[in-house]
């Protein structure tokens, strides 16, 4: 690895801008903005992927192996990606930094520990629900209501045991209280942290926080709990860039890690925003496959920060497309056209999908070992008969080398087709109303259908002003559907609405569709089981 000052130079950063975190990461003083504030700014590309499936698609790898594609080709560009949850490393994925030769590094530092942003966060969060028990322990001035306390304690683990839990239980002042768990990365504070544009705009943010209601039915916000600069002291380091590198030496981001099936999905506007200033192309990538994190980024991301992605990159294996055909996971490693031909009806829906936004797109195809050369002209024959641009990515055993084509062509697209970036809807529409363009318009349900809670929460919110917020739906990323076993491009189904949240720190609204979980469960062997073999 280079020193860390080194990759700092390689993207236009000034040595006294850069706080070290050994030789190897670093943070981002972010009074550099100061310095580049008359800059013009790069333009935005976007990563997105397919429906995931378990046969895997490599969207963090792709992205890893676009900004050193675009090395290799001689071009400057910088790389921006989500910050890995520990839930995922010890549970079903094992990690979040690329694979083979298109990774960052260092890879276990990254996962684990990294600059303490996680730790902080989850620090934070939990400062906030101590303070609300003890107000409550220590008279209730607010007159909370212990029963509407909405503000959650985290954990940044996969532990479905702390889903339903009882808090002041033998607290003889106290009142107990059914309480829950969300894993860190779902928590509203890592979105604030994501969409805040500075240390003031966090400030602001945070203290717009409602984290309770009193008996009276009114909304308690986190400004009157007079905590808001110690949550910043806890999160003062946090809200910086963290600085790493590739493994062919080429400088990325890696900062905030909201999850896209509960939270928005994107990494730090801040991040973001200082790379645009810094490179002239920019590479960045949402969570999940394009019908969360892309929507969510396109909607979410994109208004709040005043971002014009110019434009997109769809991930898919044929792999994973056999899988959405109907081929048997065991058998993935047979040649299977037709199931193919099945399968590509749901990267169709995707590009549709994107199309939608005005940002042109093209399909990357990260290749596998077992893709046979009938499988292969099957797919270049669907992207030439649909109009799309198609490149293959053969990062992962090449690195840079094996993304020259996807760089190339990615390049082009940035120079000669014009982006007509808009939201999917005007956001000061009513909340129903967003929901339900989502709902059909993305994921193609034939109805939307909402439980008597879910119908009266959107009532309340409304009646308290809140109805002017983008839509962030929470939902299964393995189907365009609510339910994970409908694979491909289900037709003729209903979403369910089962509970809204507010997040008015965060200023959006969270619907909950089907069995989605704030708190994920790990599976029958971990990944963190499954190190013992290594």
């Amino acid at each position: 690895m280079k020193n860390i000052y080194e990759i700092a130079k390689k993207a236009g950063i000034n040595e006294k801008y850069v706080i070290p975190y050994g030789n190897d990461k670093a943070k981002i003083d972010m009074s550099i903005l100061d310095e580049l504030k008359d800059k013009k700014d790069g333009k935005l590309v976007l990563v997105t992927a397919i429906t995931p499936t378990k046969a895997g698609e490599g969207k963090t790898t792709t992205s890893i192996a676009l900004q050193d594609g675009m090395a290799y080709n001689g071009e400057k560009s910088l790389l921006c990606l989500r910050e890995p949850s520990l839930g995922p490393v010890f549970g079903i994925k094992g990690g979040a930094t690329g694979g083979g030769k298109a990774s960052v590094i260092p890879i276990n530092d990254i996962n684990l520990h990294f600059t303490g942003d996680m730790h902080a966060l989850t620090s934070s969060i939990n400062l906030i629900a101590a303070i609300i028990d003890n107000h409550i322990y220590q008279g209730n001035q607010l007159g909370i209501n212990p029963e509407r306390v909405v503000w959650k304690r985290a954990l940044d683990m996969n532990d479905r045991a702390l889903r339903s839990v009882t808090v002041m239980q033998d607290e003889k002042k106290g009142t107990p209280r059914h309480d829950e768990f969300v894993i860190t990365v779902a928590s509203e504070l890592m979105a604030i942290m994501c969409l805040s544009l500075n240390e003031e705009d966090f400030i602001n943010r945070i203290n717009n926080i409602i984290v309770a209601y009193t008996f009276d039915e009114r909304p308690v916000f986190l400004r009157e709990l007079r905590i808001s600069k110690a949550i910043l002291l806890l999160m003062e380091q946090a809200l910086k860039p963290n600085l790493v590198q590739t493994m062919e030496e080429n400088p990325a981001f890696i900062h905030g890690g909201p999850f896209a099936n509960i939270a928005h999905g994107c990494n730090s506007l801040i991040a973001t925003k200082l790379a645009l200033k810094l490179s002239q192309i920019v590479i960045t990538e949402a969570g999940f496959g394009a019908d969360l994190g892309a929507e969510k980024f396109m909607d979410i991301a994109c208004q709040v920060g005043g971002l014009t992605p110019n434009a997109v990159v769809m991930v898919a294996t044929i792999r994973a497309l056999k899988l959405h055909g109907g081929q048997l996971f065991d058998e993935l490693e047979n040649e299977n056209v037709e199931a193919l031909k099945i399968g590509l009806a749901n990267l169709k829906q995707h590009m549709e999908n994107i199309k939608k936004f005005g940002v042109p797109a093209i399909v990357s195809i990260n290749h596998f070992a077992s893709d046979t050369e009938n499988e292969t002209r099957v797919l270049r024959e669907f992207c030439q008969n649909e109009g799309y641009e198609v490149a293959f990515c053969s990062a992962f055993l090449d690195g840079g080398k094996g993304a020259s084509e996807l760089a190339r062509k990615v390049k082009e697209m940035l120079d000669t087709k014009e982006s007509h970036y808009h939201p999917l809807y005007d956001k000061n529409r009513p909340i129903k109303e967003k929901i339900e363009t989502i709902c059909k318009e993305i994921y193609r349900a034939k109805d939307v259908v909402y439980t008597p809670e879910a119908e009266a929460q959107i009532e309340e919110f409304a009646k308290l002003g809140y109805d002017k917020t983008p839509i962030c739906i929470a939902k299964t990323p393995q189907s365009f559907s609510d339910d994970p076993k409908v694979l491909n491009t289900p037709k003729d189904f209903a979403i369910t609405i089962r509970e809204v949240r507010l997040s008015a720190g965060a200023d959006f609204i969270v619907p909950l569709t089907g069995a989605i979980m704030t708190m994920p469960g790990l599976p029958k062997v971990p990944a963190a089981v499954k190190m013992e073999d290594i």
